[in-house]
C-alpha cells in the first residue's frame, strides 16, 4: 500500500470540487492516456434484470481499453466488478473504509479486493488505512468514483437508491452519464427512467455504450476475423435470449443457426447458462 499526495495524485481529481487531499493505493492504476474508464454503479438490492443487464453490458466491452471503477460495496458493484474480472477488463474500487484488510468493508468482499489487485486493477481510498467505514464516507467516494472516471453507468436505481447522488456528480463534474432503461413497471428502475427522461444517455448494448464512449466497434468485431452471421447474432445477443427467440430473430435455418451457435461458445464469444444464449 502506498500514500499519493500532491502532484502524484491523479490530476482529474485535483480538478473536482473538494480535492482529495491524500489517497492510499493497493495495485496500480492503469495509465489514464491508454484507458477510458467507466464508473459503474447501481442499487445494492438489485434485481435479476439488473444483474444480468450489467454482466451483459460488461461482458461486451472486453477486448476493448476499458478500465471499470465502482464502489465494491455489495449489489450491483459487486456484480461489475466481478463482471470485469470475468472479461478480462482491469477494474479499481473505491471502498468506503480503508484499504487494512481488517477493516475493508464489506468484509464479504475481502475476497474479492485480493482477486481485484491480483488481476493488476486497484483499490483506492481517502481514508487512512485502518478507518472503518462510515456512512458519511460513501457520498464522500462517490465523488471519486466519478472524478477518476471519463463517464458514469447507471445500470439500475430505485428512487431512493444513493445512485442518484452519483448520478449527479457526474452531472456537476461534466462526465458523460448513461442509463440502462428499466421496466415502467419495476420500482427497482423508477429514479433510472426518471434520468434517462432528465437527459441521460439511454443504453441498450454493449456497442451502444462503446460507441458512446467512441470505440468503433466495427473495427474490433474485424479485428476477431467475425463472420457477417457471427456479427449478426452478436447485435441480436445484446441480452440473453433463449435459443428459439434467436434462431427466430435471426431469420436463419435452424440447423445452420445451432452450428454457428457451436462454433460461437468454442470461441469464447458466447455462453448458454439458464436457457439462454448471452454474450460471454
Amino acid at each position: 500500500m502506498i500514500k499519493i499526495t500532491g502532484d502524484d495524485i491523479p490530476a482529474r481529481l485535483l480538478e473536482i470540487p473538494q480535492p482529495p487531499r491524500q489517497l492510499y493505493l493497493k495495485g496500480e492504476l492503469p495509465s489514464f492516456k491508454e484507458y477510458t474508464y467507466l464508473a459503474v454503479v447501481g442499487s445494492r438490492r438489485l434485481s435479476h434484470y439488473g444483474r444480468d443487464a450489467c454482466e451483459s453490458l460488461i461482458a461486451g466491452l472486453a477486448g476493448y481499453p476499458l478500465v471499470i471503477v465502482s464502489g465494491l460495496a455489495i449489489g450491483m458493484d459487486t456484480i461489475a466488478h466481478r463482471a470485469a474480472l470475468k472479461a478480462g477488463l482491469p477494474t479499481v474500487g473505491f471502498p468506503g473504509s480503508g484499504l487494512d484488510p481488517t477493516v475493508l468493508y464489506p468484509a464479504s468482499n475481502r475476497g474479492l479486493a485480493e482477486e481485484i489487485i491480483s488481476a493488476g486493477g486497484a483499490l483506492v481510498s481517502e481514508s487512512a488505512p485502518d478507518e472503518r467505514a462510515l456512512p458519511y464516507k460513501f457520498p464522500e467516494r462517490n465523488r471519486l468514483m466519478v472524478g477518476v472516471s471519463d463517464a458514469v453507468l447507471v445500470v439500475e436505481a430505485g428512487e431512493k437508491s444513493g445512485t442518484l447522488i452519483t448520478a449527479r456528480l457526474a452531472t456537476d463534474y461534466n462526465r458523460d452519464l448513461y442509463v440502462v432503461p428499466g421496466s415502467i413497471f419495476s420500482p427497482h428502475c423508477a429514479a433510472s427512467n426518471r434520468l434517462i427522461r432528465q437527459g441521460a444517455m439511454p443504453v441498450c448494448s454493449a456497442p451502444d455504450l462503446l460507441a458512446e464512449l467512441g470505440f468503433d466497434v466495427k473495427e474490433k468485431q474485424l479485428a476477431l476475423n467475425l463472420s457477417s452471421e457471427e456479427e449478426h447474432l452478436m447485435e441480436l445477443i445484446y441480452e440473453p435470449k433463449n435459443r428459439d427467440e434467436l434462431i427466430r430473430e435471426s431469420g436463419m435455418e435452424v440447423g445452420a443457426c445451432n452450428t454457428l451457435l457451436v462454433t460461437m461458445e468454442i470461441k469464447g464469444l458466447i455462453k448458454e447458462t439458464l436457457g439462454e444464449i448471452r454474450l460471454a
